[in-house]
């Protein structure tokens, strides 16, 4: 045996691994640099790993966590286990969609946040939809985005080539403010006043009836008698 340092590492900027991913393990051998190396892995769930330094992993599911060793030969050298590099696999992630306001205000924006949980996981895209339609990617850790259109929003998170994508969010409906326009504002009062005097004048003319009615000689058929009368007196 040679007393090469050798390791197992993750080949991904972020350590949080989930289902449905595709993930490569790299067997590094430090000062082993200009031989020709053969690799052995130990690995759970497998029996064929593979011989090369890579130990390539598509769509990765939660029976793949455990511990990976590798080591090495080369012609009549052979180098001992490496550590236990512990691989955990977790549940998809769904995103999580978080609206400032639901209402835009006039002539203003409001501001959507899209994460995704846990949120020591890391490396992740933001992708969002307005009804069935993309609106933005975002790479930004925060995710925000501001949005001045109405309509349901929803995002999810990527991240990964192939992309690998969360679950949607919930949707959040964005509503705008309607306002009324200038002309239709201007004319409110106009109306307000039309309808005052009509109904001034009608309580003017209810009145007259009713005293016309009173001063009515008619005994019988009393009512349709003072409305003949009101309209006798109304035109001459």
């Amino acid at each position: 045996k040679v007393s090469n340092r050798i390791t197992v590492k993750l080949q991904h900027s972020w350590s949080q691994i989930f289902t449905g991913e595709t993930i490569t393990l790299r067997c590094e051998i430090q000062g082993g640099e200009g031989k020709v190396w053969k690799y052995e892995w130990t690995a759970p769930n497998t029996n064929s790993p593979p011989t090369s330094s890579e130990y390539r992993i598509s769509r990765v599911s939660v029976s793949h966590s455990g511990d990976y060793r590798c080591r090495g030969s080369s012609d009549y050298l052979l180098t001992g286990w490496s550590d236990a590099f512990r691989l955990t696999v977790s549940y998809k992630p769904k995103a999580k969609l978080r609206a400032d306001n639901t209402t835009v205000p006039v002539g203003g924006s409001v501001t959507l946040t899209c994460s995704v949980n846990p949120s020591s996981s890391s490396g992740w895209k933001y992708y969002w939809y307005r009804e069935n339609t993309t609106v933005d990617v975002v790479s930004p850790s925060n995710g925000q985005i501001s949005v001045s259109q109405e309509g349901l929003y929803r995002c999810r998170g990527g991240r990964g080539n192939p992309v690998y994508y969360t679950e949607d969010s919930q949707e959040v409906h964005i509503n705008k403010t309607v306002t009324v326009s200038g002309a239709d504002s201007s004319s409110s009062p106009v109306w307000l006043m039309v309808g005052l005097v009509c109904g001034v004048s009608l309580i003017i003319i209810l009145l007259l009836l009713l005293y016309r009615c009173r001063q009515s000689k008619c005994k019988s058929l009393f009512f349709s008698c003072c409305i003949t009368e009101f309209i006798y007196y109304t035109h001459f």
